[in-house]
Order: structure tokens, then sequence, then C-alpha cells
């Protein structure tokens, strides 16, 4: 296992979400019964990362502190870093350097959740490998709204596109980013885009030309979801509504992935679960500590 850390990219100003978004953060909005943001820290999580910068825009700060704490329930260590203007993905890894401090990373969007059987199993893969990086491909019906994968004759990886008119494939690059120790070296060469932002495909194909790129499909067991529109964000609660009523599971639920990771003991949990005995939550929370 590295000694790698996470990135939780919470910034940006989240107008494609006005109304809902002008007073509270876009990754402070609730998906079913959770804010959106425990979505990616509980990947986080699987991959058995527990140090965290949550990069927000300083207006939005206190809300995530407010939320989340320095991460100490939850047997993690957050780190808070100010995004004073949204400048591309890439950003992320320069706002980040200090806090990295030489130790590759694992970088997600915090408008992404995703869930399917096998996916710690996969995250850890990714986060074995300590040269180059790995990505994440998943198939959608509107790639040209994407980062897009094109391949060749042999299912070799020949390019990265950034929002094609006319799409090599029908594989996305999710916003989930496992890169080596040298992603803020590549990230400070990157040049901006002609919208004006440092692309995080730039990033990928400097990867992919030193053939140091890993893009891993995610089949159709695994369901990835980006919540950026007031329909995507209805569709990723019902989807958790779903799951959490037929099953009676939690998806996304930072407090049961420590405790069966033993970063918080038994009592920690049942602490936890008396000041959310209200909710629904709160006696899920419950019924672990009697399973």
């Amino acid at each position: 296992m590295t000694n790698r850390k996470g990135i939780i990219l919470a910034g940006g100003s989240g107008t494609r979400l006005y109304p809902v978004t002008i007073g509270v953060s876009k990754q402070l909005l609730p998906i079913y019964d959770k804010p959106m943001i425990y979505y990616p820290i509980s990947v986080l999580m699987l991959a058995g990362i527990r140090e965290i910068a949550i990069i927000t825009t300083p207006h939005d700060q206190d809300q995530f502190k407010r939320t989340l704490g320095d991460g100490s329930d939850w047997g993690l260590s957050f780190t808070y870093i100010e995004q004073p203007r949204p400048e591309g993905l890439a950003q992320a890894y320069l706002l980040a350097e200090e806090f990295l401090d030489g130790s590759p990373s694992a970088l997600i969007l915090g408008d992404n959740l995703f869930f399917g059987h096998g996916l710690p199993e996969i995250l850890a893969a990714a986060d074995r490998r300590e040269r180059g990086g790995t990505v994440f491909g998943y198939r959608v019906s509107d790639p040209a709204r994407y980062g897009v994968v094109g391949y060749d004759a042999n299912g070799r990886v020949t390019e990265i596109v950034e929002k094609p008119e006319v799409p090599p494939s029908n594989y996305a690059v999710t916003g989930l980013y496992f890169l080596d120790a040298t992603a803020s070296d590549r990230a400070r060469r990157v040049k901006p885009s002609p919208r004006g932002e440092l692309e995080i495909v730039d990033v990928l194909r400097s990867y992919l030309a030193e053939e140091e790129l890993d893009v891993q499909q995610m089949g159709r067991g695994y369901a990835w979801l980006d919540t950026g529109t007031h329909a995507s964000l209805l569709d990723a609660g019902n989807f958790v509504r779903t799951l959490s009523d037929r099953q009676g599971q939690q998806v996304g639920c930072p407090e049961e992935i420590a405790y069966h990771k033993r970063w918080i003991s038994a009592d920690r949990l049942k602490e936890l679960a008396s000041r959310l005995s209200k909710s629904y939550y709160g006696t899920h929370l419950s019924e672990i500590l009697k399973s």
C-alpha cells in the first residue's frame, strides 16, 4: 500500500444548480439522506486513504468545517484548502502541493458518486500502483459531455479528448484520478485551455505519452453518477433511496466504513449513532453495532 493522500475538489460556484446553491455549496446539498460530499469521502476511505484535503471556496469553507469537522470522528484527518477562483480541475494539484508533500494522490470530484460490488478491490489495485496513473472509463450514452478515451483496434488507449464533437468511443473518464507523486509538477506545466482552465486531460495526456496511464473500465456492475444538474441530483437521490430501502444498507456511510476498517471503536460508533438517534441514518449506525 502506498502513502497515498486524498483530495476532494469541492470548490466552484455551482451555477448550474441555481437557485438552490446561492446560499449553500453544491457539495453540501443532500443526496437522499446525507450531504453529497459524504460519497466521495467514502470512496477515498474504501481505498484506505485517511489523510484528505478538501478544496473549497473561501466563502463556503466554514460550512464544510461545521459539517465535517477535522475528520477525527471517522478516524480521518481533514485539511481545508481555499480555492480563490476555479481555474480547472488540474488546479487542485497546485493548490494541494504543500499538503501532498511528495506523496501520490487520489483526486475525486466532490459531486461524483460511485457504487458497485467489487469497488474496494479496484480502488485497492489503483492504490498499489506506485508509478504513473490510473483512471476509470465508464460507458455513457452522451460522451460528448465528458473527457473521452480513444482506443486502437487492439483495445489500447491512444488518446483522451475533452468534450469532443465526434467522440472516439463511448467511454468517459470518471472524476476519480489515482496519480503518482509527479502530478503537481505535471499540472504546473499545463497551459490554460481556450476556456482559460487547467484541464485535467492535459495532465493525463502527459502520463499517456510516457505509457504510464492505466485506464480501467468500470463495467455493468458499477454505477457512476455526476450530480451537476437538478435532474441528475434527483436521480442520485432516488438511486440511493432505492438501494437503502430494498437492502437496508447505506451507500456512502463514513461511520460504517471507519468502524469496519477499525479506524474507530465500537464506543465511538455508539456515540456517533446517539447523536443522530432521531434519524434513519442514526438507526442504521445502531444496527451496525447489533450485527
